[in-house]
């Protein structure tokens, strides 16, 4: 009967109260998923695979178990992310870029709080290959900031994760006073009409062969990334394989997504969590976010202003990477001031121009640190 009861009592008997909080924590995730909507198809599993790995003594995360096959299978060979990318570039239209292509400098100033954040994470103390995984939060990409940071620092990976998505579903919370606080009613109001340009079927398929090579050339380390997310291209414009455009938007998506969101998940521990790091990589993440929106909007102001008041610097803030989030907030930010002020394909072109420039700033980050740690 003694023997009876120390087996029963070996869970509870390794149970403490930082597990106890990461199984709330896990909760919380699953009601914002559910209840507010906030990133449901990331933050369930998330939320569903920290109470898992928080339960003592079931062996899910050891090598052996489901959630630690999972992380050597997908995590540590980048598997997940790469496939997550194909499914994005199957799902994301690059044709309002190719129409506008000056949108590219958005996109670039999009990065800005990447490298911003890595600096600030410097000067509070974090090693460099830590800050620089702290800062790709910026690019406003999941699948970039998993695939940087486990090559990078991976056992902050947990929190940067879940800052990352967290923070993507609050961008409809985030972007509008950044962009309120920077512009004023004039720069609000400016119409732009929709360029009567038409892309090519040759371009559109072209354009991501192109890409990949370039930026193969340019930055080899960000070479798997921009090349899932241009096959996943190459697939939709082909018009030739809709069977596998459709499979690399739904079904390899999907069921990627839920593996890497329990891998996540798996992540976040209570012994590795709850610390005071996690509290300052939420703090710089949120920081990151604001000043890729600050940086969009400002180099807008900057085209406002060498195209003669023409040019509406608040599609500066779909410069992330967040596509079509940013892009939405953005006419719907517009829309408030001038309901007849039509920007959505601009920001579309600005968004798309920031999905690639999250993938390249990923890319610049590993070309001057991945190996040097």
């Amino acid at each position: 009967m003694t023997n009876y009861l120390q087996l029963l009592l070996q869970g509870p008997l390794h149970f403490d109260w930082r597990m106890a909080i990461m199984m709330v924590i896990g909760g919380v995730l699953i009601y914002l998923a559910i209840a507010k909507d906030f990133e449901p198809v990331l933050l369930l599993p998330i939320g569903f695979g920290a109470i898992l790995t928080n339960l003592p003594l079931t062996g899910i995360t050891d090598a052996g178990g489901l959630l630690g096959i999972l992380y050597n299978a997908g995590i540590q060979t980048e598997l997940f992310p790469l496939l997550i990318f194909i499914g994005i570039g199957a799902m994301t239209d690059f044709g309002p870029l190719l129409e506008n292509p000056r949108m590219a400098f958005l996109g670039a100033a999009g990065q800005f709080g990447i490298f911003a954040t890595l600096l600030l994470a410097l000067m509070v103390g974090f090693r460099l290959n830590e800050a620089a995984s702290i800062g790709i939060i910026g690019a406003i990409d999941g699948p970039t900031a998993i695939y940087v940071s486990s090559k990078l620092a991976p056992h902050l990976l947990g929190p940067i994760a879940v800052t990352a998505y967290s923070y993507m579903s609050l961008v409809p919370i985030i972007q509008p006073p950044v962009m309120r606080l920077l512009t004023n009613q004039k720069e609000r109001l400016v119409r732009m009409p929709y360029s009567e340009r038409k892309v090519s079927r040759t371009t559109r398929i072209v354009f991501p062969i192109v890409v990949t090579i370039i930026i193969s050339f340019l930055s080899p380390k960000a070479s798997p990334l921009i090349a899932s997310l241009m096959f996943g291209n190459l697939l939709r414009e082909s018009l030739a394989v809709e069977r596998l455009s459709k499979a690399a938007q739904n079904e390899i998506a999907n069921v990627t997504t839920v593996f890497l969101g329990l891998t996540i998940g798996s992540t976040m521990t209570g012994a590795t969590f709850i610390q005071p790091t996690t509290l300052l990589i939420l703090a710089m993440g949120l920081l990151a976010f604001i000043f890729d929106t600050a940086g969009g909007v400002l180099l807008g102001k900057l085209f406002y202003w060498l195209s003669n008041k023409k040019f509406n610097p608040l599609i500066g803030a779909a410069g992330i990477s967040a596509f079509p989030m940013s892009a939405r907030i953005v006419q719907r930010f517009a829309a408030k001031y001038d309901f007849e002020n039509f920007l959505l394909m601009h920001a579309m072109g600005a968004n798309a121009a920031g999905q690639l420039g999250s993938v390249v700033a990923g890319g610049i980050v590993l070309a001057i640190l991945a190996g040097s740690f």
